[in-house]
């Protein structure tokens, strides 16, 4: 009898512990104990391009590569005046790549504290664009201070402006707009509406015009080449894709695309 009273006792006991712990309350303790796992951060899928008004069309182009080497990755460019671009991105657009038409209005970015690693990545000058039938038969940088030749020229903030006066004083000639434009494709359109006889220009921009305005070269555009710098800015939404964005512009495939545009090697 005792021995099985014994035995009793002992099976109690083993039917207790069941009772307080089960499988799932042990599963649901050890899964308490276990530190907590934190969401993986989304990956990046859209990138934001502030770029010069004449990067338009190779930067659209290298855009679309972009997205096609980058399944599910969108690319919006914000074109327009570098010096507008730039007093933008100071005053905290958001964007993840710069591309200026030249190191003075990079150089705003950078002050700043908001450009990462800046490179030059191509260079640009200055031609006459007129009207295919050439009203005021314009030959040549002197025939632009001819009061009845109606020019348009980008306003002196901006980097096609200030090559302008940079080419203009290299000449000794003084040009009296009749209109000032806020950036170089602006100031295009001014001649490929008629409205002016002729307007400086980049040479990028007349080939552009695909034969809507005429080019024509002068010997004191060389020495007011703009150098073109592109950075990732340092509050880059997207890092990782404005670098390799910054990548493809740099590569031998961006240069193509830019040099077949005109531009030219820095």
């Amino acid at each position: 009898m005792k021995r099985l009273s014994l035995i009793a006792a002992v099976a109690s006991v083993f039917a207790l512990g069941a009772c307080g712990s089960s499988p799932a309350d042990s599963g649901a303790a050890r899964a308490s104990a276990a530190p907590a796992t934190s969401a993986s951060a989304p990956a990046e899928s859209e990138l934001t391009v502030f770029a010069a008004a004449s990067l338009t069309g190779t930067f659209t182009e290298l855009g679309k590569q972009f997205e096609a080497a980058h399944p599910g990755s969108k690319v919006t460019f914000n074109f327009g005046s570098s010096a507008t671009l730039a007093q933008q991105i100071t005053q905290g657009a958001p964007a993840d790549v710069f591309a200026a038409a030249s190191p003075a209005t990079m150089k705003t970015v950078a002050d700043a504290g908001l450009a990462g690693a800046q490179t030059v990545f191509v260079r640009n000058k200055l031609e006459i664009a007129v009207p295919p039938d050439n009203p005021g038969k314009v030959e040549n940088l002197k025939d632009l201070t001819d009061p009845k030749v109606k020019v348009a020229l980008c306003a002196e903030q901006v980097p096609c402006g200030a090559a302008a006066i940079k080419a203009l004083d290299a000449a000794g000639l003084k040009v009296t707009p009749v209109t000032l434009e806020q950036d170089v494709k602006a100031t295009l359109t001014k001649v490929q509406l008629g409205e002016v006889d002729a307007a400086l220009v980049y040479q990028t921009d007349v080939i552009a015009s695909a034969g809507k305005v005429t080019g024509i070269p002068f010997p004191e555009a060389d020495r007011a080449i703009n150098d073109y710098p592109i950075a990732p800015l340092a509050k880059a939404p997207s890092p990782a894709l404005a670098q390799q964005f910054v990548e493809l512009v740099l590569s031998q495939q961006g240069r193509d695309v830019l040099t077949k545009a005109g531009f030219e090697a820095p």
